[in-house]
C-alpha cells in the first residue's frame, strides 16, 4: 500500500477550501434578495451616466422626487457581453438623454431598482418595456 504524504493532502484540502470561497460570494451575488420582484417602479428622468462594466452595466438617472427636488437613482442592468448579443451597444443611454425606465425596487426603500426595461426619446424599448 502506498503511503500517505501529509503535504500532498494540505495542499488538496487548502486547494478544495480556496476554490470553494471563490464560488460561493458569486452565488450570492447573484441572488438579487434585494429587489422586489413583487412590484415594478416607472422612473421619468435623464440619464446621468451609463456605466457598461462587468459583472453588470449601471445607469444612473435623475428624477424628480415628491418633494420637487432631483433625486438620482441606480439601475442595475445585465452583463455586458449578453446585452451586446440584444442589440445594446455602450453608446444606448446617453448622458441627457430623456428616459423613461422600468425596475423592480430596493426592498429597503432605497434609490435603486434591477432593470426591466426601458423606453427612449425616439419611442425605441429596451429590455421588457409594454
Amino acid at each position: 500500500m502506498r503511503e500517505v504524504n501529509i503535504r500532498h493532502v494540505v495542499l488538496l484540502l487548502l486547494y478544495v477550501v480556496g476554490s470553494i470561497s471563490f464560488v460561493l460570494p458569486v452565488g450570492a451575488h447573484h441572488a438579487a434578495s434585494m429587489f422586489d420582484r413583487t412590484k415594478s417602479v416607472d422612473l421619468v428622468g435623464k440619464v446621468v451616466e451609463f456605466q457598461w462594466t462587468n459583472p453588470h452595466i449601471w445607469i444612473q438617472i435623475s428624477v424628480e422626487g415628491r418633494d420637487g427636488e432631483p433625486e438620482e437613482w441606480s439601475i442595475e442592468g445585465g452583463v455586458p457581453n449578453r446585452l451586446y448579443r440584444s442589440g445594446w451597444r455602450p453608446n444606448s443611454f446617453v448622458p441627457g438623454q430623456s428616459v423613461t425606465v422600468r425596475g423592480f425596487p430596493m426592498r429597503d426603500g432605497g434609490k435603486a431598482a434591477l432593470f426591466v426595461g426601458a423606453k427612449l426619446e425616439d419611442g425605441s424599448t429596451l429590455g421588457r418595456f409594454e
